[in-house]
């Protein structure tokens, strides 16, 4: 599968997923929203009804006191002083008489309602008059009738309200009967959450607060006008708060939790198997590099020593001493560079299994790269470059795989050589140094260098910096794994500096015996 092909599916379910998150996030919000304008309206529809039970409470209460005051009950009979007030209609017996509720004197007045004179006349039908006028006329004294009552009526509630009004704000509201008409209108609303409260009088001075007073979620707090019928300095505030609201309202959004839980985790999952798909496939692509370049680096040192087979073989080519050193020199040659990469991919492979050999002993670092140095300066120089050595640890005792650790500073050695740069003569140095009981060894050239990019991953397998079609930079992508993996394996660790035209450092550091 292409690679434009796999970022163009990806982008389609990446942006599936992201839509579908944003719609599942939108319904969620959607549903909080709802939830809370649902309570806000039921709480305050509570503290609304609340309110009104409160006036009607204290009007109650009112006439009761002006019952047991009078002796008359609303619709003037005689009671009972000891006996509550029953809830009847509030009609004055007489427009002539005291009024029950202990108001002044109401002075006669000359009244739209009909007189019982009236009445007779009225219904006294002219032998003349019509059925249809006898009805308009009883219509409209009952209307007059009804007019005059109402009238009444409101004088007598307005006086009443205005006369309790006179109260200490404090007196006027019994808060325990206020707290369980609150709380039985909130569960009646369906609403079972603890809440606080707390009353105000008009100057917005704090009158009462309920006993287990918090102010937790007070920030989100409702409030309703106490006694808004009277003037505005008779005025109170009743202001309610509810702790666990949020949780609450959020508690809407656990029903969609289950589904956005699974919508991420098949995101994860998504990403993590395209991640998989980019990663297997740039595998497959440095693992088919890496036989292109075995076969192109196996096929050089074959063709060399199957020349010179042939030209040991051939009698009709007269060999001296000179040439048949040459040819051995160049089987001899060939045949340990050919080793060397089949070592070099055996040890990788034994790596990767876990079944790689690694005989540590204690050797002397200083010597054995010595022993590199002098093997690789006949290399430099025929690349026209220099070599040169400051082995200046004074502690090189170390305990390693002498082998491994001799192919780590080789591998080093020989990129510094492949990488040179064309223009300037390669200058390779190798130093040492002790730092804090562990030896420091440096490898520094001044080739073509890598970019940051390439720095990030130098050290994974079969990845080789781009360098063009030449065969001298020709390689597995294997030598920087092996190196990093046997510095692993010595518990030591490896990091390399480097920028392009600058030439690239590597340093390796490795712990000393003790």
């Amino acid at each position: 599968m292409k690679r434009s092909t796999i970022t163009i599916i990806s982008l389609v379910i990446g942006l599936s997923f992201f839509g579908l998150l944003f719609l599942q996030g939108r319904i969620i919000s959607s549903m909080v929203k709802m939830r809370k304008e649902q309570f806000d309206e039921t709480v305050l529809r509570a503290l609304d009804q609340t309110s009104r039970d409160m006036e009607r409470n204290e009007t109650f209460k009112y006439l009761e006191e002006v019952a047991r005051r009078t002796g008359y009950d609303a619709s003037g009979m005689q009671v009972d002083a000891t006996r509550p007030l029953p809830g009847t209609s509030l009609l004055l017996p007489d427009s002539n008489a005291l009024s029950p509720f202990g108001l002044t004197k109401m002075p006669a007045k000359k009244s739209a309602a009909p007189t019982s004179a009236q009445h007779a006349q009225a219904l006294q039908l002219q032998p003349t008059a019509s059925l249809d006028v006898a009805n308009q006329r009883f219509q409209d004294f009952v209307k007059n009738s009804y007019l005059y009552q109402k009238g009444v009526l409101e004088e007598v509630i307005y006086t009443i309200l205005y006369n309790a009004s006179d109260k200490d704000f404090r007196e006027r509201i019994d808060f325990k009967l206020l707290d369980r008409n609150l709380r039985t209108e909130l569960e009646s609303a369906g609403i079972n959450l603890p809440y606080h409260f707390s009353v105000y009088d008009a100057e917005g001075q704090e009158v009462f607060r309920c006993a287990d007073y918090t102010d937790e979620g007070a920030d989100n707090s409702y409030t309703q006008t106490l006694f808004r019928n009277d003037p505005s300095q008779k005025m109170g505030v009743l202001r309610v708060h509810f702790p666990d609201m949020r949780s609450y309202i959020m508690g809407v959004a656990s029903k969609m939790l289950p589904v956005l839980v699974f919508t991420i985790l098949l995101f994860l999952t998504f990403t993590f198997t395209v991640w998989l798909i980019v990663r297997q496939k740039r595998e497959t692509e440095m693992k088919n590099d890496f036989i292109n370049n075995m076969t192109h680096e196996f096929k050089t040192p074959i063709s060399s020593i199957s020349l010179a087979a042939q030209m040991l073989g051939d009698k009709s080519i007269k060999k001296s001493d000179a040439m048949l050193d040459n040819l051995s020199g160049v089987i001899v040659s060939e045949t340990r560079r050919l080793r060397y990469q089949v070592e070099k991919v055996l040890q990788m492979s034994l790596y990767e299994r876990g079944n790689i050999r690694f005989n540590e002993k204690e050797i002397d670092a200083n010597v054995v790269i010595d022993d590199v140095v002098k093997t690789f300066q006949l290399k430099v120089k025929q690349s026209g470059g220099t070599l040169t050595a400051a082995l200046d640890a004074e502690d090189g005792a170390i305990f390693v795989d002498e082998m491994h650790f001799t192919n780590v500073i080789f591998n080093l050695m020989d990129n510094a050589v492949k990488y040179r740069r064309d223009d300037v003569p390669l200058e390779l140095k190798v130093s040492t140094r002790n730092q804090a009981e562990r030896l420091i060894i440096t490898v520094e050239d001044n080739g073509i260098g890598m970019r940051s990019e390439d720095l990030k991953r130098i050290f994974e397998r079969f990845y080789r910096v781009h360098t063009g079609n030449k065969h001298n930079v020709k390689g597995f992508g294997l030598g920087l794994a092996y190196v990093k993996s046997m510095v692993d394996l010595m518990h030591g660790n490896i990091k390399a500096e480097s920028a392009p035209q600058k030439g690239t450092r590597f340093v390796i550091t490795l712990p000393l015996i003790d």
